[in-house]
């Protein structure tokens, strides 16, 4: 029986990375947490599948011999585990870098004890990263694999600590690790800090939704900010196909086909729902050190091996705000 460890299983992207594995392999799989504000039991709750196993860890200490056997042989890990927050990170910057840099090395400390043991072999680790490490895009740009990294907030650099060990880890001492760099990911189930269940919330129960943007002396808004937008199913269907595709020591680009400002964003979820959506423009440069108007990869090294995002972003965003509708506790009414 393969065996895969997702790290932050009972997150947003790593639940739905376990629900995705069930529907679409035979494998066992264990879903490593440390249960935080960002992951929660409740994302998995509804799986109610023998083949799911749930650990209890927080990769900022070590992975210990008790650790280790509830884990077991894995012939793949998925490291999604992140303090992905940048306010967060711009108030506790070091905390920051210790869930993502520190744990990344625990982890990656431990395959490699693992691969001095026989008869395991090595597992084949994704190394989970974000379009943010090569920081603000320009208009007419979409970073490939190979760019530079240029952080602009701590919760980037620690992403490029956090890659940059992964690739070490490669070519020091072999371990089969491949990198993944990700857009804005949106889906069932997600944090309500972020802006798709936060612009639901401010729907339903007419609130402002703030929406960052640059803001003239006068308060006119000269622009706001851009992403491009990718279903957490769409991430999930391209790591399982880069298990068959991808190659160790390689980086590949998981691009959405849709780019949207934030305030376009949230027409479009006003538009499933129906309601009169109030705005507030916040200056970003003043409330949030470090912002990024734009991010931008380029998806074309994953799409010459054959890829393609199979639900489109408009069927995508119309089933993620029905569900939420349908489920108003994950925007916390």
């Amino acid at each position: 029986m393969t065996r895969a460890l997702v790290t932050g299983g009972a997150g947003f992207i790593g639940a739905h990375l376990v629900e995705h594995l069930l529907k679409h392999t035979d494998w066992e799989i264990v879903a490593l947490d440390r249960l935080d504000m960002a992951g929660s039991l409740h994302r998995l709750a509804h799986l109610r599948d023998a083949r799911v196993r749930v650990v209890w860890h927080d990769l900022k200490a070590a992975i210990n011999a008790d650790i280790d056997a509830r884990i077991g042989a894995v012939e793949y890990v998925f490291h999604l585990a992140a303090n992905s927050s940048v306010d967060r990170s711009l108030l506790t910057p070091v905390e920051c870098i210790a869930d993502n840099v520190l744990g990344t090395a625990h982890l990656l400390e431990w395959i490699r004890r693992v691969d001095d043991r026989p008869p395991y072999d090595p597992p084949l680790v994704f190394n989970f990263g974000t379009d943010e490490v090569f920081g603000p895009a320009p208009d007419d740009y979409a970073y490939k694999e190979d760019d530079r990294f240029a952080p602009s907030n701590p919760y980037a650099a620690s992403k490029c600590g956090q890659a940059a060990l992964g690739m070490a880890y490669h070519r020091s001492y072999g371990l089969p690790v491949i990198t993944t760099y990700t857009m804005n990911n949106f889906g069932e189930r997600q944090h309500p800090e972020k802006l798709i269940p936060k612009t639901i919330r401010a729907l339903l129960t007419g609130e402002p939704l703030p929406i960052h943007c640059k803001l003239d002396a006068s308060g006119d808004v000269l622009e706001i900010g851009r992403r491009t937008w990718l279903h957490a199913r769409n991430t999930c269907s391209a790591l399982l196909f880069l298990v068959d595709h991808g190659v160790p020591g390689e980086a590949y680009n998981l691009a959405g086909d849709t780019e949207l400002d934030n305030l376009a964003l949230a027409e479009r979820v006003r538009e499933v729902i129906g309601k009169k959506l109030y705005v507030r423009f916040i200056d970003y440069h003043q409330s949030r050190p470090g912002h990024d108007r734009r991010y931008a990869l380029d998806g074309t090294k994953l799409a010459k091996l054959g890829w393609t995002p199979p639900v489109a972003f408009d069927e995508s965003l119309r089933r993620t705000v029905e569900w939420t509708v349908l489920h108003p506790e994950w925007v916390h009414l």
